[in-house]
């Protein structure tokens, strides 16, 4: 825990990103206001960034009135989950299967792994720490249950899971997991199957009926996230991303996910979607899933723990592996959290059969261990630099990414915060050279034009940006303001009106009200 300590301490440092931190915390008026019943309420009812996850947003409002704007605590609060995490995760490798070592190489492996630096330095992805740190406590305490299968025990476990789908739906898969769990290391499905006759049938149907509340619960919240996802936009139509496609890049974000565990370089916060993927890498990266997977089930009773590992792995990343495609992302870093446990197991296990001598085993594995341990502590201290703030992330994002639009958006948004108007309009020139359609570019470039002094530059791309979407609010506002800062009330007023109408009243209340216009 002294390691994780030292190699994420960096986020004590970091400041909050310009990537949803302003919508969970740093402009949202319900979690600033604090506990009352209103904002209570609004947590249990609201949909945040396409999600429903209440506990998530209490634990915001609980840091906030502890920190306020203080980003370090908001992080340091997230490591502390991180950690408690990890505990549980040894402890429940440790009881179910006595073997130490092996169960320290795990939850270290977890804990240091480079790939878990996005959910525990970024502070609007409390979410994926609060979900997991509930999640792994359900996990041992399933281990309790299992062993006396007490009615308190159960009702701890489902519990515990509810609180898990309430800080963030990625746990829907607990079920099916719970089901490979009892295989091994908990061993019941043998247990079940080597009774009596008599009792085989009844023991077996036991397994599956205890899971049956759990199923519920996964149906309850993949209605709700489905349902929060889509009002919120996030959600692309099957017209959009032909099932091909989406299908394609599942087989080969697993791949992809495989070489980030084993080389857990160039990581960063958005990876774009790529259309067009090769048909040759797709049946490649096809042939290797189908292999391994042949190979883990021939082994099913022999190395269960390959099984155990390897469907772990599988089965987690479904609800992200992007069969129904949730925004513009190929694939995240973030989604890594759960499933990258499996392929822990698979190696703590797995490695020391290869090695057929104990002594060799003792000399060789236990430096190896530290030495790649050291290697992701190190690697993880750096990639929690690269969270310092908004600059720097999205400048780390655009050296190891091609063409990221969102990033170029996303820097240019915070270098015109910096009031560093050039630097804005430089990166999004770069966005309209990449896609001449993208809306928010052109109001973005407005803006700083606007703030140059170059008013006729700003109007021309808020031009632009109606022509390409006459819905959009903000463009209707920032034309507004800009004739307005030109004297020419009669225009000003008339966009102000269409903004607020369209949503966005800001430019209304505040620059022209009644004064100007009536």
């Amino acid at each position: 825990m002294v390691i994780s300590c030292i190699a994420f301490g960096r986020i004590e440092g970091n400041d909050f990103i310009n990537y949803d931190d302003n919508k969970y915390i740093t402009e949202n008026d319900n979690i600033q206001s604090g506990f009352n019943s209103k904002n209570i309420k609004w947590a249990f009812t609201a949909i945040v960034v396409g999600n429903w996850h209440p506990l998530t947003l209490l634990s915001h409002m609980l840091d906030w009135k502890l920190f306020e704007a203080n980003a370090s605590g908001h992080h340091l609060v997230s490591l502390i989950l991180h950690i408690g995490t990890v505990i549980f995760l040894f402890l429940f490798l440790y009881k179910t299967t006595n073997d130490i070592w092996p169960s320290a190489f795990s939850a270290a492996f977890f804990a240091l792994h480079p790939l878990r630096v996005e959910s525990v330095a970024w502070a609007a992805e409390r979410k994926d720490v609060l979900s997991m740190f509930f999640g792994m406590a359900c996990l041992y305490a399933y281990v309790f249950y299992a062993e006396k299968t007490k009615i308190l025990q159960y009702m701890l476990c489902l519990i515990l899971f509810a609180l898990a789908l309430m800080s963030k739906p990625m746990l829907v898969t607990l079920p099916f997991l719970l089901m490979l769990l009892d295989y091994w290391p908990l061993g019941r499905w043998q247990r079940a199957l080597s009774a009596s006759s008599n009792c085989k049938f009844k023991l077996s149907c036991n397994l599956i009926l205890e899971k049956v509340p759990f199923i519920l619960l996964t149906i309850f919240s993949s209605i709700i996230t489905f349902w929060a996802q889509k009002k919120d936009g996030a959600i692309n139509m099957l017209g959009v991303l032909p099932p091909q496609e989406r299908a394609s890049n599942a087989i080969i974000s697993y791949i992809d996910y495989l070489g980030k565990i084993f080389l857990p370089m160039n990581l960063t916060v958005f990876y774009p979607y790529q259309l067009s993927i090769p048909i040759w890498k797709v049946v490649i990266f096809a042939i290797i899933v189908t292999l391994i997977t042949l190979t883990v089930v021939y082994y099913f009773k022999k190395l269960p723990f390959l099984f155990t590992g390897w469907f772990w792995y599988l089965g987690t990343l479904v609800p992200v592996i992007g069969l129904v495609q949730v925004g513009k992302q190929a694939m995240a870093d973030r989604y890594t959290y759960l499933p990258s446990i499996g392929i822990a197991i698979m190696l703590a296990w797995g490695i020391p059969l290869l090695f057929s001598r104990r002594d060799i085993r003792e000399k060789i594995l236990f430096p190896t261990a530290i030495i790649i341990i050291f290697v992701m502590a190190v690697l993880t201290w750096m990639q929690c630099g690269y969270w310092k703030n908004s600059i720097e992330i999205w400048s780390h994002t655009l050296r190891v990414t091609n063409n990221n639009v969102l990033a170029y958006s996303r820097l240019g948004n915070a270098y015109g915060k910096l009031k560093k108007y050039h630097k804005a309009i430089d990166n999004f020139n770069e966005i309209i050279r990449i896609q001449p359609d993208y809306v928010i570019a052109y109001n973005g470039r407005g803006i700083s034009y606007n703030a140059i002094g170059q008013a006729k530059r700003a109007i021309d791309d808020f031009n632009k940006a109606i022509s390409l979407k006459p819905d959009y609010a903000d463009a209707w506002s920032n034309r507004a303001f800009t004739y307005l800062n030109q004297g020419d009330n009669i225009l000003g007023c008339s966009d102000a009106k269409k903004a607020c109408e369209l949503g966005n009243c800001k430019i209304w209340d505040s620059r022209v009200g009644k004064r100007l216009c009536h």
